[in-house]
């Protein structure tokens, strides 16, 4: 599944899931250069790291699940989060996918779960499982994000394209070339559509796109709420 090594951080309190997981992991092309116990050994570690990837917990000594990503997201920008818990609560992963990462999996879900959302986040993709499809959907039930007065919105019919291409994981590489268009031009597009909905993430313009119907949900997921 990847071809390539994948050089990940797994920052978890529990030492017998971590190493398991390490363990798991390093038969899989994914290379965990870095274990920690908490958000704090986490930062010292990752000081010159080349870490791409960081598995974590959201129940751990020290900061919160959220004040956690936060930092990480200043602190070290280019690093992708996925997040694995025991936590379904659709209140908490609406607000991770807020804050910016690229997987949320229970720890229930199956182990290969966790490599396609490794592969997804080495991709810059969001790994689009059922629970973000339904915290999606739970932000558009309960409301939780407003957009742009929908008056002043227009979206042409190549940007409506980008949005059901990004629903269906392509990388913007595949959505050039579906659109005979150069991926710098699709990346300007995605920003034009943030700018135009009035949303930050590639979450937050899937959000705008379900609430609006502009994309096709695909059978996967057809038992959700519409």
């Amino acid at each position: 599944m990847l071809i390539r090594p994948v050089p990940v951080a797994i920052v978890e309190d529990h030492a017998l899931f971590r190493k398991t997981l390490q363990n798991y992991l390093s038969v899989h092309n994914v290379d965990v250069i870095i274990q920690a116990s908490d958000i704090a050994e986490l930062f010292q570690k990752l000081q010159g790291s080349t870490v791409e990837i960081v598995l974590m917990d959201l129940f751990m000594p020290g900061l919160n699940g959220i004040d956690a990503i936060r930092s990480l997201r200043a602190e070290f920008p280019h690093i992708k989060i996925v997040v694995v818990s025991m936590s379904t609560d659709m209140d908490l992963i609406s607000e991770l996918l807020e804050e910016g990462i690229h997987g949320y999996l229970s720890k229930a879900d199956e182990p290969d779960n966790l490599l396609q959302a490794i592969s997804a986040a080495s991709e810059g993709r969001i790994f689009r499982n059922r629970l973000l499809t339904e915290a999606l959907y739970w932000n558009k039930q309960n409301h939780i994000t407003t957009f742009t007065d929908p008056q002043n919105i227009t979206l042409n019919d190549r940007e409506k394209k980008i949005l059901q291409l990004i629903w269906e994981e392509k990388s913007n590489k595949e959505i050039a070339d579906e659109l005979f268009l150069g991926v710098r031009s699709v990346e300007k597009i995605r920003q034009d559509i943030k700018e135009k909905v009035g949303v930050k993430s590639t979450v937050g313009m899937l959000k705008y796109a379900i609430s609006k119907r502009i994309i096709s949900i695909d059978a996967r997921f057809s038992g959700l709420p519409s």
